[in-house]
């Protein structure tokens, strides 16, 4: 659906709103197109409490729109009644301040409504929308805006969890169907060939951090402010999966020294031996006697010259210590961001810092429901930074910080390596000035 599609009889936009109209739309449309190759039962299935059903996003996401910009409006859009009033208890993720909730284990028991009542309700939420932007007085236009675009920033998330909750649960099938046959030209890592390790010198500085207040960012990226970083060495590319084989190889999941003792702990109870979707020669499920990788195409051969993904924190802080190395703070990360040589800041994986996800100095929540958004949070749970394969494109920052909680491994998600000055480079590793 573009803007060009809507009906003859819909009202004029103001020039000002076209542009946000169109993205609404847009984004809108994507995540349709991303649910498009999945079958109802697809849509339903929750794999485990930590991921959600792809139904359960296109509705959460619709009714975002409807909790945050529709309601809360005095007076409502005129003409406008919810769609289902039983849906709030039903889509509600985590909001307090916006009522009760299903709970969030049990998303997956909600084989009704269907999936067609569901695209109902976005084609409903969507008529509603694209009627306030056209027909909202200035006043109300004023205070909606940031909220709808907060809107389609949270909905580009769920864009990318759509994509890593149906892997999940497509890799729980014995029989690893692919959510698409052949991976489209956005969702392709492109082979390049391996390069040895080189690293990028830092010098000591103090450096700004944090959002400058110029285009959209999330709360938690600010406020700026100053952080002393002691000189330190970024590797240039990332770690990939002919890295991480030999990591495996050398015993890296057997020897308790690698590990922090929660990711020991993580090995033994789970019997980790590779990264998640990762099969190994010889497993039953695997078209080949080599190492595969499951993935949104399916089965594939282990490509030893992409970007390994599908990694725990624990996993990522085990192979740097194997590496000689360690990971970069978030802080080390932004400032080296758009240095010359660093390749693969975004775009591939999601890549793990040592940083605890913690308020910035003067961190205030936003006013009202949505500053439940990210400030809750902040607790117990590790930053990522970068930006993946599944990541909407224009969705990513050099200040964005993701986050998930240490043991998490069913992202897109891999690592860089960091290493202090002293640290004696290994013979098959170069450093640049």
């Amino acid at each position: 659906m573009t803007v060009s599609s809507r009906p003859e009889h819909a009202p004029a936009v103001p020039q000002e709103r076209e542009g946000l109209l169109r993205r609404f739309v847009a984004v809108r449309a994507h995540s349709l197109a991303l649910a498009a190759p999945l079958s109802p039962e697809d849509q339903c299935v929750q794999s485990m409490p930590d991921a959600s059903p792809t139904k359960w996003h296109l509705a959460h996401t619709s009714w975002f729109f409807e909790a945050v910009v529709l309601h809360p409006l005095h007076p409502s859009p005129p003409g406008y009644e919810a769609f289902d009033a039983r849906f709030s208890y039903l889509f509600n993720s985590y909001y307090e301040a916006l009522g009760p909730r299903h709970p969030r284990p049990q998303r997956g028991l909600l084989t009704r409504p269907s999936a067609d009542e569901v695209v109902a309700y976005r084609r409903h939420v969507d008529a509603a929308v694209e009627r306030f932007i056209a027909e909202a007085d200035a006043q109300a236009w004023q205070a909606a805006a940031p909220l709808l675009e907060l809107g389609l920033q949270h909905e580009q998330q769920h864009q990318e969890l759509l994509l890593t909750d149906v892997l999940h649960a497509l890799s729980c099938n014995p029989l690893l169907p692919a959510y698409a046959p052949a991976e489209t030209a956005a969702l392709r890592l492109v082979r390049e060939q391996p390069e040895p390790l080189r690293w990028l010198r830092r010098p000591e500085a103090i450096v700004e951090v944090g959002h400058d207040g110029d285009g959209f960012s999330f709360d938690n990226e600010g406020p700026r402010h100053r952080r002393l970083l002691p000189a330190y060495e970024i590797a240039e590319r990332l770690v990939s999966c002919g890295d991480y084989l030999r990591f495996i190889e050398d015993g890296g999941y057997r020897r308790a020294g690698l590990w922090l003792s929660d990711g020991w702990t993580q090995v033994q109870a789970q019997g980790w031996q590779a990264p998640a979707y990762w099969l190994a020669p010889g497993d039953p499920r695997a078209p080949a006697a080599d190492w595969q990788v499951f993935g949104l195409a399916g089965v594939q051969p282990l490509d030893p010259a992409v970007p390994v993904m599908q990694l725990s924190f624990y996993e990522a802080a085990a192979y740097a210590e194997w590496a000689g190395a360690r990971l970069p703070t978030e802080f080390e990360w932004e400032a080296a961001h758009g240095a010359p040589g660093l390749r693969d800041m975004a775009g591939k994986v999601w890549q793990w810092t040592r940083s605890s996800y913690e308020p910035y100095p003067g961190f205030r929540p936003l006013a009202g429901a949505v500053g439940e958004y990210n400030g809750k949070f902040m607790v117990g749970q590790i930053v990522l930074r970068g930006a993946s394969l599944a990541t909407p494109a224009g969705h990513a920052r050099p200040t964005y910080r993701n986050f998930f909680p240490p043991h998490a491994r069913w992202q897109f998600s891999g690592l860089r390596l960091a290493r202090d000055p002293q640290a004696p480079a290994p013979q098959d590793q170069e450093t640049a000035e």
